[in-house]
């Protein structure tokens, strides 16, 4: 395996160096902080995440006050007691973007985030709770029980709620093959997902870096190389 000082430093020098680097990290996230979250702002977050899959990041932005108005502020107890016709009719709300599957998952996750609230005192503490080294049994977990929650999009939800998360892209996986490690290009095995939050674990101890920041370094290091003001959009900085 390649050291990480030797990825950093491939990385700084295509960004145009180490301090341009370092702007591009954000904020040192804090699982601990997520902890005091409130459920709406939870839900909030996990809808946005999932409307912004497969569309374009910025006009999801734009509506999001729409959002919130047609979504009653995200409050999972408020929406839970909605009636049917409530969620029939935000199929053809213009505040929103008006996809049914998505719309669907709002209500499921209300759910989903109630039952974890009501079991942890918050789903905030849930996640604050959940061991920062084994983001891969977290997103599984998260896939299993919430609602469009695989892959990418829970993975992004915990890192736009601000927990130390990596995110799996194409080029933090091409990164770590070029490294050395032995994963698919797609991966998606258990034994690939193990490899990579193992490698990651040891990165993490031998640095000190926390894993947001891990994953960035490493997704630029390596592919296309985007300027500065772009990764900042979709990283979220």
């Amino acid at each position: 395996m390649s050291t990480f000082a030797k990825i950093r430093a491939r990385a700084a020098k295509r960004k145009g160096g180490e301090e341009v680097l370092q702007s591009l990290l954000g904020p040192m996230p804090s699982n601990a902080a997520v902890a005091g979250i409130t459920d709406d702002r939870i839900l909030s977050t996990i809808a946005k995440r999932i409307f912004s899959a497969g569309f374009v990041w910025s006009v999801i932005e734009q509506k999001w006050p729409g959002f919130e108005e047609a979504f009653l502020g995200f409050e999972p107890k408020r929406l839970l007691f909605q009636p049917d016709d409530f969620w029939y009719e935000l199929a053809s709300d213009k505040r929103i973007v008006r996809n049914p599957q998505k719309i669907k998952s709002v209500k499921e996750n209300a759910a989903f985030v109630e039952r974890m609230s009501k079991e942890h005192g918050g789903f905030g503490k849930f996640l604050s709770r959940w061991p920062k080294d084994d983001q891969i049994g977290l997103t599984a977990y998260l896939g299993k029980h919430g609602s469009r929650l695989g892959g990418n999009t829970g993975q992004y939800f915990l890192r736009w709620i601000g927990w130390d998360a990596f995110i799996m892209s194409r080029d933090l996986v091409a990164a770590l093959r070029d490294s050395g490690l032995d994963v698919a290009e797609s991966p998606t095995s258990k034994r690939d997902l193990a490899r990579i939050q193992e490698q990651m674990n040891a990165w993490a101890e031998e640095t000190g870096l926390p894993y947001r920041h891990l994953s960035r370094i490493l997704s630029m290091s390596i592919g296309e190389n985007n300027p500065p003001e772009v990764l900042s959009e979709y990283m979220g900085i």
